[in-house]
């Protein structure tokens, strides 16, 4: 793991690490072992943490291919019936991960809302809200960063959804 005077004992440096220090986020790093497929079960089981206070980056689109960032719990899905009724569009599916890249610069597995290649719409399930610390995708396959939701609320202004399945 790389650190730098400015940052000790920081994660490796993304897009998304370089947006949170420039907005005065604070947050932690965590590194594990990437499973193709593993999703949030995996990332959740290697921080020895509550997969609901993972947060899943997940890029969609409506109708019209424009696409959106749907903040979610690790264990939870996303409604995109509801979604779609809550912010005024017709519909909302997931993008193909080639699509996901070309929006976001980042993988699928390593999306980040934080420093995307565009500015995204984003929205953040409330339920997350209600955690003191989440851990989100630093930008790359295997780092997550530890933050507090408030944090998110106040860099990247989401809308604030209720469309979260169990």
């Amino acid at each position: 793991m790389r650190s730098d005077a400015s940052y000790p004992n920081s994660g490796p440096e993304t897009p998304a690490t370089k947006f949170l220090h420039k907005h005065g986020v604070a947050h932690s790093n965590h590194l594990y072992e990437y499973e193709e497929h593993g999703g949030t079960q995996v990332s959740a089981r290697e921080l020895n943490v509550a997969e609901h206070a993972v947060v899943k980056t997940l890029v969609m689109e409506d109708e019209n291919a424009k696409p959106l960032i749907v903040l979610m719990h690790g264990d939870r899905k996303v409604s995109t019936k509801e979604l779609a009724r809550q912010i005024g569009v017709k519909k909302i599916s997931p993008c193909k991960p080639e699509d996901a890249l070309r929006h976001t610069g980042y993988m699928v597995g390593g999306c980040s809302p934080f420093g995307t290649r565009k500015p995204l719409p984003v929205h953040m399930e409330k339920t997350i809200l209600d955690l003191p610390l989440i851990y989100i995708n630093g930008g790359r396959r295997g780092y997550l960063v530890g933050v507090h939701p408030h944090d998110i609320l106040r860099v990247l202004q989401p809308k604030i959804v209720e469309c979260g399945l169990a």
